[in-house]
């Protein structure tokens, strides 16, 4: 299911212009004008197809998600990788420096960096990957500092393989999955995070299209013309929410834990939960049997 809103959405943004009925810069002189066949969400404040500003702000939206993403799980898995590797002095600076921004508001100190440089998607940009970086790091850093100490590697060291060496072939492959995983459950966070940043001025300005800043926009109207926020609003939600199927869904194909993987015999395994419903059925007089082997 968040696959296929995903989907949805980057099919929409990757053809806004010609899935939006109109322009979505043009100005009418249908303003506030609710849902109707000439409008399907009504029109703004300005007398502007909600609608296309929609479709067309997801490009936006979603593509400054995924930058921001992609640029914090760069830094994260960089600083965790080299942290977690080579340990002792080089570990314990890189650490304090992401306990440091940890221990500040997230989204405040977010807000101040973007509010130093030039509203725009470069502010929005440089603030989420000054904060977010460091909690992503700590994450990488606890896995690597599990896989360091293991036989393959230590055996790879000992046959005269370098750090970068050991790193590309053997630590970044086995931390893939887990931080895919981890980067699909917080894509949504920065998805809301752009959205904030937009919604108080940071981000793209008018009348460029973006979730956060129609949100902003239609604030005045929102008493007697709800459908100006709302289009936006459920538009973010239904992007955050997939993400987060999304995420929940990745986690438990990745996971061995959550039981979802086929053990070496081929064999299904059940999902955790579904075990659990099993036991308690099993307790009952005339219940369904125990889990089968490799069920956790």
């Amino acid at each position: 299911m968040g696959g296929m809103i995903l989907a949805s959405a980057g099919l929409a943004a990757l053809f806004a212009p010609w899935v939006a009925p109109a322009d979505p810069l043009l100005i009418t002189g249908d303003r506030l004008q609710g849902p109707s066949l000439a409008h399907l969400l009504g029109t703004d404040l300005l007398g502007r197809d909600v609608l296309s500003r929609v479709v067309h702000g997801a490009r936006l939206s979603l593509g400054a998600g995924a930058l921001a993403g992609v640029s914090v799980m760069t830094v994260g898995v960089l600083v965790g990788v080299v942290a977690g590797y080579l340990g002792g002095v080089i570990d314990s600076l890189l650490m304090r420096l992401a306990e440091l921004v940890l221990a500040l508001p997230g989204m405040i100190l977010a807000f101040a960096i973007a509010a130093v440089l030039r509203p725009g998607i470069t502010a929005v940009l440089v603030g989420l990957v000054s904060v977010w970086w460091a909690s992503f790091s700590r994450v990488v850093r606890s896995l690597v500092l599990g896989l360091r100490t293991r036989d393959y590697i230590t055996a790879s060291r000992a046959s005269g393989a370098g750090h970068a060496r050991v790193i590309v072939r053997h630590v970044l492959p086995n931390v893939t999955s887990q931080v895919a995983v981890l980067m699909t459950l917080r894509m949504g966070r920065l998805v809301l995070a752009v959205g904030g940043l937009s919604f108080i001025g940071l981000g793209p300005q008018p009348p460029t299209p973006e979730w956060g800043a129609m949100l902003n926009e239609g604030r005045a109207a929102f008493p007697s013309y709800p459908h100006v926020m709302l289009a936006p609003g459920l538009a973010l939600m239904t992007v955050v929410l997939g993400l987060n199927l999304l995420g929940d869904g990745l986690r438990d194909a990745l996971d061995p834990r959550t039981g979802n993987l086929a053990d070496a015999r081929g064999l299904g395994r059940e999902t955790s939960r579904w075990c659990v419903a099993r036991r308690l059925l099993w307790r009952v007089p005339g219940g369904q049997p125990p889990c089968p082997p490799g069920c956790r």
